[in-house]
């Protein structure tokens, strides 16, 4: 009796713990990150009797989870590759929401300002079309500056964002290595045996967490401790020591964040080794998107600016006065790494707009000397010139000269756009001192025997002290010709050009000996509007990326590569969106409580369980007639 007894208490005991498992499952069954448990039967060791080996029961040996580590890695990948593309595509969103609108976009602004230009080309003596112009070009400048002013805003949330999100990851760190604590003393406890299973979920729900805001990977230990690395392998968790992770500055710009491990081995900056998650998608939209947004509006500017104000300088105003700078912008931005142990600055200036770049630099001294590389891939950009006044660093469209001393590994970043919008300004203020008029003129003079013309002038060097003053050209034969304060006799080829005194000219057709043409002052021509057009033509002048691409061409282009990095950001975190999701349903399939299982569970373990106590019924009666026949 004593065996049958035994036996059903054994399996009393393993069904009452099935159901138990079974009531904790369903109790959990929205609890987030919690894995389903399975109880693991097995027989209990036989006994011999009677020459026999007779089954002594089950009972429970262990409680496991539900869990696959391979599905749950791919989880948590997925899930870090969608936070990260979703955060650049929203970043990427606003960018392209601030420059592309139809009306107050970009190109919009451009364009107007264009159309102003071309109303005074149309009416150059017209006041209220001067005064158009001019509000128009204040215009331009303060969207120019309000889109500026928007993408620091921008980089001012993005750096909160990244301080933020170094304090998530590392109050995450702490968790996961507490419950390391908990979980290598919760398998002490039970030899080994037997999992913390709420334990693990809990971990797995943390890491899972910290995948959402930077890209891990984790490591199993003998003792049931798991080491989470991020970055290029920099140790976030060992075992139950965190690490700490912390937004520091910029050493060349104390508001700009960047991210540093700090443990008991010391502090590793992984800015440029973290991806994924929330975080990766933050640096990466700053440095793909967002830096080189701010440095193309700069470089728009700077193009804008300097064409204007080259030609504007070669024409002539209402007041007979030649033309001055239209537009001003800010200069080169030059800083210093926090670090230098010397006390070396350099001079930078823009000296051709054509060949500037949309990036920074960093300029090192090494033991060979001073060495450039560009701010955003370290790539080396080669110089010419040794960096003197004399002898200046000359590259992408930059003059550089170093003074001071400076230590071995000193540096210096080079922004040559990023600072040109802020300050820039309308220069010209009064209508009438817009140059529209050119301040030249030609003209055959009459009497002329042959048919040749001349072209109407242009100038080359406004600053020529002769410019405005009267020259005569004129023909000695019909192949020669002379420019008055000038000996030399050329010889003419129509069409070709005749430079002298700032201005050129052409003479087309054929002259005949004595013939003449003037060059000469236009302070009358009021209702000149000839360098007006040439002023509107420079819209579509190649004078960007080293003469290929006009301003007009440049807006478009930078608008347009944000519109389709944009909609390449946005299609992919779409397609992420999918995959992460699907990666978790695969792992729910395997984990998740499915209650129309655990209901089918917990009828068949409440009928054994009913059964098993039927038996001890029995074993009860079956003892009680052993008893009742011996007492007679």
């Amino acid at each position: 009796m004593a065996d049958l007894l035994n036996t059903s208490i054994s399996g009393l005991l393993a069904f009452q713990r099935a159901l138990d498992v079974t009531s904790h499952n369903i109790t959990n069954a929205n609890t987030p990150g919690y894995s389903r448990q399975l109880p693991d039967f097995q027989t209990r060791t036989p006994q011999f009797l009677g020459g026999n080996w007779v089954g002594a029961g089950a009972n429970v040996a262990a409680v496991n989870r539900a869990y696959d580590n391979f599905l749950s890695s791919q989880a948590r990948s997925a899930s870090s590759a969608f936070n990260q593309s979703n955060t650049f595509a929203t970043g990427a969103a606003r960018i392209s929401n601030l420059f592309g609108d139809s009306t107050t976009g970009l190109s919009a602004s451009m364009q107007k300002f264009v159309n102003s230009l071309q109303s005074v080309a149309d009416s150059p003596n017209s006041v209220a079309a001067r005064q158009t112009m001019l509000s128009e070009a204040q215009s331009l400048v303060e969207r120019l500056k309000s889109y500026d002013a928007s993408l620091k805003s921008l980089d001012s949330q993005v750096n909160a964002s990244i301080s933020t999100e170094a304090d998530t990851i590392s109050s995450l760190a702490r968790g996961i290595a507490d419950l390391n604590k908990q979980i290598a003393t919760g398998y002490a406890q039970s030899g080994g045996r037997q999992a913390p299973n709420d334990l693990l979920d809990q971990r797995d729900r943390l890491i899972d967490q910290l995948a959402t805001h930077v890209n891990v990977s984790v490591v199993q230990t003998d003792d049931n401790q798991l080491n989470v690395f991020i970055g290029n392998g920099q140790p976030l968790v060992v075992g139950s020591d965190p690490a700490k992770v912390v937004a520091t500055s910029d050493p060349y710009d104390p508001t700009r964040k960047r991210l540093a491990v700090q443990s008991s081995a010391g502090t590793i900056d992984i800015t440029g080794s973290v991806s994924g998650g929330t975080l990766g998608g933050l640096l990466s939209f700053r440095s793909e998107m967002l830096d080189t947004a701010r440095n193309s509006i700069g470089k728009i500017s700077v193009a804008l600016a300097d064409v204007m104000n080259q030609q504007h300088n070669a024409g002539m105003d209402l007041n007979g006065n030649m033309g001055g700078d239209f537009f001003s912008v800010g200069d080169v931005v030059v800083r210093s790494h926090a670090n230098n142990t010397g006390n070396a600055s350099a001079t930078v200036t823009r000296t051709d707009t054509g060949a500037l770049t949309n990036t920074d630099y960093i300029l090192t001294n090494t033991a060979g000397g001073w060495s450039l590389r560009r701010a955003d891939n370290g790539a080396a950009v080669p110089m010419t010139g040794t960096g003197t006044a004399g002898d200046p660093f000359v590259v992408d469209g930059m003059s550089i000269v170093v003074s001071g001393t400076a230590g071995v590994g000193d540096s210096l970043k080079i922004m040559p756009t990023s600072g040109a919008v802020s300050p820039m300004r309308v220069l010209i203020t009064d209508p009438s001192e817009i140059a529209a008029a050119a301040p030249i003129r030609a003209q055959a003079t009459a009497g002329n025997q042959g048919n040749a013309t001349i072209s109407a002038g242009e100038v080359l060097n406004p600053t020529n002290p002769a410019l405005r003053t009267a020259a005569t050209i004129t023909f000695t034969s019909a192949t020669t010709y002379t420019v008055s304060g000038d000996p030399t006799v050329y010889t003419y080829t129509a069409g070709s050009n005749i430079d002298a005194n700032g201005w050129r000219v052409q003479i087309n057709g054929t002259p005949q000996a004595g013939d003449s043409f003037t060059v000469g002052d236009n302070s009358n021509g009021t209702g000149d509007n000839r360098n007006m057009l040439l002023l509107a033509g420079l819209m579509n002048e190649p004078v960007m990326d080293n003469g290929t691409t006009s301003l007009s061409q440049g807006i478009g282009k930078f608008v347009g590569d944000i519109g389709v990095k944009t909609n390449q950001a946005q299609v992919t975190a779409a397609a992420q969106k999918v995959v992460a999701e699907e990666a978790e349903a695969s792992m729910q399939s395997v984990s998740g409580v499915n209650l129309d299982e655990e209901a089918a569970n917990l009828l068949r373990f409440q009928q054994a369980y009913m059964a098993i106590s039927q038996m001890i019924r029995v074993a009860d009666s079956c003892f009680q007639s052993v008893l009742d026949a011996t007492r007679g």
